[in-house]
C-alpha cells in the first residue's frame, strides 16, 4: 500500500527533527570540582572523615550539616579544611588517632619544586617519599639548594612565615665576577627592589666570587633581585640556616628529623 502524501510529510519532519536534534546536542561537561587539598597540607573536612572510614563524603557533609562534627572540640562548618594533627570528632567520638608531629630538615637539590602538588614534576613530596603527609614551611626557589623545613604542624608554620617576626635565614651565594667592597656596602645597606627598600642586612664576603648573607625578610627571589639590581648574577645559592636550624653536614638530597633540643629552642624563638 502505497502511504498518503500526508504521511510522507509527517515522516520527513520527524526525521529532521531527530538529525537536527543529533547535532545539536553537547556533550555533557563534569562540573569543575573545588580542590581537596592546599599547598599548607590541609584537606577538605568530609574527605578527612571518609579517609578514617567512618563515613562517605556525602554522608559527612549531612553529619556537619546536622551539627554532629567536631574539629578540635569547636563545631565544624560546611567547605572547612583541616589538617592530619587535627582532631576530629563524630556525635563526641574521635574518628582516628592523633597523627605523630614530623618535624625535618631537608638538604634540597636544584630542581625540587617546593609544591605539594604532586601534579607538578619533581615536587619536594614525591622526592623525600615520606610514608605521611607533611609539607614545606615557606619555599626555596627550584634553582637554589640547601635547608628547608617540613612539617605536618600547622600551628609552626605562620609564626616562622610570619614577616614581622623578623628570623633570620642565612645563605652562601655565588655570583659571576669578583665582589667588591662597594657591592658589600650596597647590599648591605638595601636595595632597592620590588617597590621598595630591603632591609639592612648582615654581609660577609667569603672568597673572590662568594659571600654569606642572613636576611631577616622573604621578598619573592630577594637575593637574586639583590644582585641583579647591582650588576650582578647569582650562579649558585644554598641556603645554610634557619634560625636556630643549620644544615651543617646534611648531603644533599638527605633529610633528618629535628632534634628534641632543635625543636625546643624553635618553638621558643617563634613563641609556640
Amino acid at each position: 500500500m502505497q502511504q498518503s502524501k500526508k504521511q510522507i510529510n509527517n515522516s520527513t519532519k520527524r526525521k529532521r527533527r531527530t538529525a537536527k536534534s543529533a547535532k545539536h546536542k553537547k556533550k555533557r561537561i563534569a562540573a569543575p570540582q573545588p580542590k581537596q587539598v592546599r599547598p599548607d597540607g590541609t584537606i577538605r573536612l568530609n574527605k578527612a572523615i571518609a579517609q578514617s572510614g567512618a563515613a562517605s563524603r556525602r554522608e559527612a557533609d549531612a553529619l556537619i550539616a546536622a551539627g554532629r562534627v567536631t574539629v578540635n572540640g569547636s563545631l565544624a562548618e560546611m567547605g572547612r579544611f583541616v589538617l592530619p594533627t587535627d582532631d576530629i570528632a563524630i556525635d563526641e567520638k574521635p574518628i582516628r588517632k592523633k597523627i605523630k608531629r614530623v618535624y625535618m630538615a631537608l638538604n634540597k637539590p636544584v630542581g625540587i619544586e617546593c609544591t605539594t602538588d604532586r601534579r607538578v614534576k619533581d615536587n619536594i613530596i614525591d622526592f623525600i617519599g615520606y610514608p605521611e603527609r607533611i609539607f614545606p614551611i615557606g619555599r626555596l626557589d627550584k634553582d637554589s639548594e640547601g635547608l628547608i623545613l617540613l612539617t605536618n604542624d600547622g600551628d609552626i608554620v605562620n609564626p616562622i612565615l610570619r614577616a614581622d617576626n623578623a628570623h633570620q635565614k642565612e645563605y652562601i651565594v655565588t655570583v659571576n665576577k669578583p665582589i667588591t667592597e662597594q657591592f658589600i656596602e650596597k647590599i648591605s645597606a638595601g636595595v632597592a627592589i620590588l617597590d621598595t627598600v630591603t632591609l639592612p642586612c648582615k654581609v660577609t664576603k667569603i672568597g673572590t666570587h662568594r659571600f654569606n648573607i642572613v636576611l631577616v625578610q622573604g621578598l619573592n627571589r630577594q637575593i637574586r633581585r639583590m644582585t641583579e639590581a647591582l650588576g650582578y648574577s647569582v650562579t649558585s645559592l644554598k641556603r645554610v640556616r634557619i634560625m636556630n636550624i643549620h644544615l651543617g653536614k646534611l648531603k644533599i638530597g638527605t633529610h633528618r628529623i629535628l632534634s628534641k633540643s632543635e625543636l625546643s629552642e624553635l618553638k621558643r624563638i617563634i613563641g609556640v
